[in-house]
This record gives C-alpha cells, structure tokens and sequence, in this order.
C-alpha cells in the first residue's frame, strides 16, 4: 500500500492567495489548500466550512460577485473557471478530475488521473446539493437545480435537474 501524506490544514491569509479582490468574504471554518493557485475577484462570497482545493497544476478563478454557499467543495486539480455573479448553493461538490480504470486486478485508486475543465459561465445558478462532474460548462444564465448530477455540458438559459441531469426547458 502506497503511504498517504496530509494535504495540511487548509488554513490561509488572504495575503496567500494568488489574488484576492476587494469586499471577500471567508466565513469562518473556511479552508483552501493550495491558494497560490486561486484567484478571487471583488465581492466574493464564501460560506461557512467551504472547502476551495486548489491543486499544484490546476488553477482555480472566481469572478466577480460570484456566492459559494456553505459546505460546498470545489477541486481544481483539473482548473475551474466561475465568471462572474454565480450562484452556488450550499452542498455544491464541483469535481475536475476522475480515476482512470486500472483493469479488475487492481484498486480503482491505482489509475492514472484524467483532468477536465469545469466552467461556469456569467449569472449561471447551481442548486443546493448539485454535483457537477468533470469537463461541464454550465452555460451562462442557466438553472440547476437541487440535487442535480451534471454529467454534460448545459446550454446557456437551460434549466436542468435530476440524475443525471436533463433539461426541463429554458428561463424565460
């Protein structure tokens, strides 16, 4: 068995930021790993015991404006791009990489990662609990809804739900 080591505590300064914008808001319980590698630009918010993985090759950018509700988890190790003014719910799980299968006589842990992009374009919405799978664009201005699992790309001003995630129709 291959020897694990701690990722370290999670705990940060603004200061350790790769950047951090003016009026961000860190609710307590709040942890980044990796923050040489996250960018957040002004007014954003980030709820209690959310948790921001940055990862040593993948970056992560937070637009404008943009609410990350409380106890969501956001890893970067494929790169995550959020424009600005996005909701995120809380519970949100946002995932950029996945094992590769190593074949039946191995643990699937043993597999190469693979690495996708995650995008959320300006003013998309992610309902409480949704989990958005690697390689997803969320288009601009669409709807998730609670609970949803985004397999797949949404087109912009969609609203999708369920799993895996259909569209239900459009906003008006």
């Amino acid at each position: 068995m291959r020897p694990f080591r701690s990722h370290g505590t999670g705990r940060f300064a603004p200061s350790d930021l790769a950047a951090c914008g003016a009026r961000v808001v860190f609710e307590d319980g709040v942890l980044i790993f990796h923050p040489e590698r996250i960018e957040l630009a002004d007014d954003v918010y980030v709820g209690h015991n959310a948790i921001l993985k940055g990862y040593h090759l993948g970056r992560m950018r937070i637009g404008a404006g943009t609410w990350i509700g409380q106890q969501c988890f956001l890893h970067a190790a494929g790169e995550i791009t959020i424009e600005e003014d996005v909701g995120i719910g809380p519970g949100v799980k946002i995932l950029t990489s996945t094992h590769r299968e190593p074949g039946r006589d191995q643990p699937i842990m043993a597999g190469a990662l693979d690495f996708a992009p995650v995008v959320l374009e300006v003013g998309c919405d992610i309902g409480v609990g949704a989990i958005i799978l690697p390689g997803v664009r969320i288009g601009r201005g669409a709807q998730v809804g609670a609970g949803a699992v985004v397999t797949r790309d949404v087109a912009p001003y969609a609203i999708v739900a369920g799993v895996p995630a259909r569209q239900l129709g459009e906003r008006p």
